[in-house]
């Protein structure tokens, strides 16, 4: 069956994002770059992690970089999600087995455009974002009117991107962790570009 073509997508990253669908709904789990490599007439994983690198950044793809085992549909992740009742932070509370209703995001995740990422890394502990989970984030057009205090992902030059609060003082951009074993990072706005702020944190159970 020829995929569906998306115009936000090259053709080959609209090639191996039909493949990757095709592969995990004929298999229920995700490809190795070998076999991505097989299925696009590839001989080098570099232009597979090329693709996938550039999946990931439109919001098509969440997965660990390396491990393309953890690789997820973004599309796909959330339709519907029980609410069990409520959890505390401290002591226990009761939870609930008979489900009436569902936590259901779908539309946030149309109507906002949000891009996935999954974290690595324990920076941000302390807001409850740990390693290995995902985080739906909403893009960012004008970084003016972020808050103090914002979650966001930020591609910093040199650096990559990170997950960081966002902290707007004395003409500089500083990106703090929610953990103390890391030092904030310091920029002058022309050196970070933020993508998103953060919506959600996706964790697998």
């Amino acid at each position: 069956m020829k995929p569906s073509v998306d115009n936000n997508l090259t053709d080959a990253q609209n090639e191996l994002y039909g493949w990757i669908k095709d592969y995990i709904k004929n298999f229920q789990h995700s490809p190795s770059i070998r076999q991505m490599m097989h299925g696009m007439g590839l001989k080098s994983p570099a232009p597979i992690q090329s693709r996938l690198k550039h999946l990931q950044e439109k919001g098509y793809i969440s997965w660990q970089e390396g491990k393309a085992r953890t690789m997820q549909l973004v599309d796909e992740i959330v339709e519907g999600i029980p609410v069990m009742g409520s959890v505390a932070a401290g002591g226990l509370i009761e939870t609930y087995a008979d489900v009436q209703e569902k936590f259901d995001i779908s539309d946030v995740l149309k109507k906002k455009n949000v891009f996935a990422l999954t974290v690595n890394g324990d920076s941000m502990i302390e807001a409850c974002i740990a390693d290995g989970d995902m985080v739906l984030m909403e893009p960012i057009k004008d970084s003016y009117s972020l808050r103090n205090g914002t979650i966001v992902s930020a591609m910093v030059q040199g650096l990559g991107t990170t997950l960081k609060y966002f902290v707007k003082k004395e003409g500089k951009i500083f990106l703090e962790a929610a953990n103390p074993a890391y030092e904030p990072i310091i920029l002058s706005s022309e050196d970070v570009e933020i993508q998103g702020k953060l919506l959600a944190v996706w964790r697998k159970a």
